[in-house]
């Protein structure tokens, strides 16, 4: 997708956020914080999207509730619109909810099943008024199914009568039926059939180019944000370890993460370092609660190095590129040259599965 120029009015400011879940403390006294999202900046712009990658359990929904307020942060900031939104008053709070709007990954989970699909749609009219007039409303709710690909017939049908993908289009018709400045979709298109997915994609394309909202899209899938996002951050253990524009990120990534990731992602497009064979990470995940001193990424890096485990890499460019990258070794960085125990052997996958320990996004 096209970039567009740097000074585009900023959306949403994220700063230093931690955020999780509390656990009992130690012999079962007080509680503790695991910082599922730990220390992490990013910045979404007015008609651009930002795409948020990696394996499951490195944070991405916490980050996704953590912005639309469904979890309270534990340090840092988010702003929005130019307002902290842990210090707006209740009263602005709940008017700024109408322009920061979220489809979240389970429509089944996220929708009232005793409701029509007309009703799900024209809910926020009813909490914010004056988006829609009530004389409107019948008209405004088939104008949205048609956007997303359903009919008005759809309207006076329940949950479970449609399917999986038809539930999804009506959280996306009821999301944008309030018209909002930021989108956060998590896992959005994820149950949708590709051909349906493709269409969803390039409605919230349309809608963008035409509306101006801003996406924080979540995704597994890395082809799906290659297609969509402007920018890429690429979240590891709860930080992001690469951030740049998404040609950049995907034609030339610098930190090992995204080159495990890209390497394990099966996709019709050509991948860097395709000829050196298959990048394979070794380990588990370790856990939020225990994350391992200086980089948290070496204790699975093919690169790792004792530097690494001494100090934390910074998220700044490196060596020239345009993206940031929480490195030591990234290309440019560092004096020496890390250990040469870079690949596993070429031996190939068992059939039906990845080999143990390989990164799957």
């Amino acid at each position: 997708m096209t970039a567009t120029a740097q000074d585009t009015e900023v959306v949403l400011k994220v700063s230093g956020l931690e955020a999780g879940y509390e656990r009992p403390g130690r012999h079962g006294f007080g509680r503790r914080r695991v910082p599922v999202v730990a220390g992490l900046d990013l910045t979404v712009r007015a008609g651009r999207t930002l795409g948020v990658v990696g394996e499951s359990g490195c944070g991405k929904s916490t980050l996704a509730r953590a912005v639309v307020g469904l979890r309270p942060a534990f340090a840092g900031s988010i702003e929005f619109a130019g307002a902290d939104l842990a210090s707006v008053p209740p009263r602005r709070r709940r008017r700024m909810s109408r322009d920061l709007q979220m489809v979240f990954q389970d429509p089944y989970t996220s929708l009232n099943p005793r409701m029509t699909v007309a009703d799900v749609i024209a809910e926020g009219w009813r909490v914010h008024s004056g988006i829609v007039p009530r004389d409107r409303a019948d008209a405004e709710v088939a104008r949205l199914l048609d956007l997303v690909g359903l009919s008005p017939e759809h309207g006076p049908r329940h949950l479970h009568q449609l399917s999986g993908g038809q539930c999804q289009r009506v959280a996306i018709a009821r999301a944008l039926a309030l018209r909002p400045k930021l989108l956060v979709c998590d896992e959005a298109v994820s149950a949708l059939d590709v051909s349906v997915r493709a269409q969803i994609l390039n409605l919230l394309a349309d809608l963008q180019s035409e509306l101006g909202v801003a996406y924080l899209f979540i995704s597994h899938d890395l082809d799906v944000v290659r297609h969509i996002a402007h920018d890429v951050a690429v979240m590891y253990l709860g930080t992001i370890v690469e951030q740049g524009p998404a040609d950049e990120v995907f034609g030339d990534p610098q930190h090992p993460y995204t080159r495990a990731l890209l390497s394990a992602a099966p996709s019709v497009h050509d991948r860097p370092d395709d000829d050196a064979g298959e990048i394979v990470l070794r380990g588990e995940v370790p856990s939020p609660a225990e994350p391992p001193s200086g980089c948290r990424f070496r204790t699975r890096c093919y690169m790792a190095a004792d530097v690494c485990e001494r100090e934390t890499p910074a998220l700044v460019p490196r060596g020239g590129p345009p993206q940031a990258v929480a490195c030591h070794f990234a290309d440019g960085a560092g004096t020496t040259a890390p250990p040469a125990q870079e690949r596993a052997p070429e031996e190939r996958a068992p059939e039906g599965g990845a080999r143990e320990g390989q990164a799957r996004p």
